[in-house]
């Protein structure tokens, strides 16, 4: 147990950067490999230790996430086949504790998910059990209520499940509420709150969340760092913009955004796309062709053909001939 939660516990020095950052990576999978080592000792010595199931089980899977986060999918499978092997023999312990249903809800749900959504993996599931959606989110939602081990687990799982793939947002906010407020000082529990505050118009208390943020950031405190600021100054940019009609910080926050998401190398779309397009628009109307035009160019080459976004950056560089 204790190797296992500090490994969850680095795990968590690894969220709030999209898992971007490595330099966790050989700790935490240090910290899982010695959970595993004491806990196949623990299974050896008696077949029916459903609590070594249970830390075995879970040591696996996380492991199995990093390393197909790393995009090393030949060790995330193999992680993934061993989780779920101590998965089968630990339903046997389901009336024992909701904990032994963490990862049951998690295959039952993303076994439908992920073949819905990524094609090229159905070949490899046709090797797995069969999952069951519903199923699935609510026996996470009983974790999420009753777990103590993996309970907060859950609720990241559901809040994100719940605005990402359902499209509940209004489902999402109370239990992003309950994170945020819980653990304060993380990063990753903030950021997503106040996207779904601002998702739900609940723009007072996005504004709040997103200053404290920035603040946070400024401070260095662990975990503050580009992607967080990223969202929270875009939603302080639009804020300033829609709310407030305040374009001078408006610019300002959209601009910092744009910083933030090019220092991640995350400029695909997403809010760098929509810092440029509020900046090319502030610009047209300010008659800044020259400026108009730099952002409209971004939005153009980042948004998805024939686009609303797209469309308009076309018909307004073909107006001015570029």
């Amino acid at each position: 147990m204790p190797y296992f939660l500090l490994g969850l516990s680095t795990w968590w020095k690894i969220v709030p950067t999209n898992n971007q950052t490595k330099q966790y990576d050989k700790l935490f999978f240090a910290y899982m490999d010695t959970a595993i080592t004491k806990g196949e000792q623990l299974y050896e010595a008696d077949k029916h230790n459903y609590e070594a199931c249970f830390f075995l089980a879970a040591a696996y899977g996380f492991d199995g996430r990093l390393h197909a986060d790393r995009h090393d999918w030949r060790k995330a499978t193999v992680s993934a086949k061993r989780a779920l092997e101590y998965l089968e023999i630990s339903k046997e312990a389901n009336g024992l504790s909701p904990e032994f249903l963490f990862g049951q809800a998690l295959f039952n749900y993303y076994a439908v998910w992920i073949p819905d959504n990524y094609t090229l993996l159905k070949p490899v599931l046709l090797f797995f059990p069969k999952g069951n959606k519903a199923l699935g989110l609510q026996q996470l939602r009983n974790v999420a209520d009753n777990g103590f081990y993996v309970g907060p687990e859950a609720r990241v799982f559901l809040m994100k499940i719940l605005l990402n793939e359902e499209n509940k947002p209004e489902a999402a906010l109370p239990i992003a509420r309950y994170m945020a407020s819980t653990y304060p000082d993380n990063a990753y529990c903030q950021r997503f709150y106040a996207l779904v505050c601002f998702n739900q118009g609940e723009f007072r208390e996005c504004e709040r969340v997103s200053r404290e943020i920035l603040d946070k950031l400024n401070q260095g405190l662990p975990g503050y760092e580009a992607i967080s600021g990223r969202y929270a100054t875009y939603f302080l940019g639009w804020l300033m913009q829609n709310k407030y009609k305040d374009f001078t910080k408006a610019k300002d926050y959209y601009l910092r955004c744009i910083v933030f998401a090019e220092s991640t190398a995350e400029t695909s779309g997403g809010f760098y796309l929509y810092a440029n397009l509020a900046l090319a628009r502030m610009a047209d109307k300010e008659k800044d062709t020259k400026a108009a035009i730099r952002y409209y160019s971004v939005v153009r080459d980042k948004s998805e053909r024939n686009s609303e976004q797209y469309n308009e950056a076309k018909a307004y560089l073909k107006k001015n001939k570029q």
